[in-house]
């Protein structure tokens, strides 16, 4: 179809799809994954009620305003959605043209960061505040290390050169993400250092790389931690944060008092929760942090068991039906990136959720889709794009 209206999706058959086919019967929203895109929405709008509710009473930081940061979460949401949108229409393999300068731009934000420039917000040095803004640069590098990997590992493959990455490949491609890696260490920022292990992790494992590198670098990661441990790397409130979680009646007024208060939290939940807006905890503004890193504590408290569950069955599905989108893919290239994805989303969601219930050290890293902040809402629905990209370009007959 032509015309001065119409649009094309990359790699969406020869012919370009217009205004007029957007609900045809293979037109571009019905290949759409939709239990994806439900999914994140219904998280989405589950997390600005718990934000509401944490914070609404809370003058200290809501500037009085008891919908400022409601306000704001619905905000990133729809800027999320409208980036979303864009990766859907730009298509994940004009990206793979653009990843040299996304890599490159991210990893200068993440250099800025070291500079004057870098504001440091709750104890980490790892934020730019531009003009009122505040942005958290390794929430993108998340993005531009999946895509870097997997254009480096698949060329050859997808090209029909190799049948899969040989050995120098993998190397150049863990030599990429070492930079990004290397920054964050810097900051240091170690929560989203090890969801870029998990997400490198992944990346290998859906490449069919040798085993060998998988082994190699988890033998690695052993190494580096006792290395970073014993050269002293790691600020003194992080270091305090691993001692509360080896031992959380270590000083339970102190180190200690976010994932106690956050334990109580969600166990007076109960099976139904007290009721939103009606939890005492969250009322009581006992649980820190509890709009960002903690949200999961308002859930469980406020609508239970069941509240609870829900989240995590809708990550469930998401994952589910992004790990169906990296095996249908016909391309190295697509299953790598959603393979990744689905790494960075697992191991974050069971992270966040862990330290809420005492099983997983706090690191700071917040709930997907759920917790406040505009820069991992931006991220996250990115990588909703690219799913729903890889799935729309796939051949009709795949």
């Amino acid at each position: 179809m032509t015309g001065t209206n119409s649009f094309s999706v990359s790699g969406y058959g020869p012919e370009r799809a217009g205004w007029t086919k957007i609900f045809a019967r293979d037109s571009l929203t019905r290949r759409l994954d939709w239990p994806i895109l439900l999914a994140a929405t219904a998280l989405s709008l589950m997390g600005s009620l718990l934000v509401y509710s944490a914070t609404r009473n809370r003058t200290e930081i809501n500037q009085g305003d008891p919908y400022f940061f409601l306000i704001r979460h619905l905000m990133n949401l729809g800027i999320g959605m409208a980036l979303m949108i864009a990766t859907v229409w730009l298509g994940h393999r004009a990206l793979r043209n653009a990843v040299p300068i996304l890599y490159g731009l991210s990893v200068l934000l993440a250099l800025v960061v070291l500079t004057p420039l870098g504001a440091t917000i709750n104890g980490q040095r790892n934020w730019l505040v531009i003009g009122g803004f505040s942005l958290q640069p390794a929430e993108f590098l998340k993005v531009s290390i999946i895509l870097g990997m997997a254009m480096m590992l698949a060329a050859r493959v997808d090209a029909g050169d190799k049948p899969h990455p040989d050995h120098r490949t993998v190397f150049q491609s863990l030599c990429l993400a070492t930079v990004p890696i290397l920054i964050l260490l810097l900051m240091p920022d170690l929560g989203s250092v090890l969801a870029m292990v998990a997400i490198i992790l992944g990346v290998l494992l859906a490449s069919g790389s040798s085993n060998r590198w998988v082994f190699g670098l988890l033998l690695t990661g052993v190494i580096g931690c006792v290395a970073i441990w014993q050269l002293h790397i790691l600020d003194e409130y992080q270091i305090n944060r691993f001692a509360a979680f080896a031992n959380p009646d270590l000083d339970p007024a102190g180190v200690g008092y976010n994932t106690n208060q956050a334990r109580i939290a969600i166990g007076s939940g109960g099976l139904t929760g007290a009721g939103l807006f009606h939890g005492s905890q969250t009322t009581g503004q006992f649980v820190p942090e509890q709009q960002t890193d903690f949200v999961f504590t308002v859930a469980g408290e406020e609508l239970g068991f069941l509240g609870a569950g829900l989240i995590i069955f809708l990550l469930g599905v998401l994952l589910w039906r992004a790990c169906r989108i990296a095996r249908d893919s016909t391309e190295l290239y697509g299953t790598i990136v959603a393979a990744g994805i689905v790494a960075w989303f697992a191991f974050q969601s069971f992270e966040n959720i862990g330290m809420t219930l005492g099983i997983m050290p706090v690191t700071g890293l917040p709930l997907p889709f759920v917790s406040y902040g505009g820069s991992s809402m931006f991220a996250v629905w990115v990588a909703v794009g690219l799913l729903q990209s890889i799935k729309v370009q796939r051949p009709m007959s795949a």
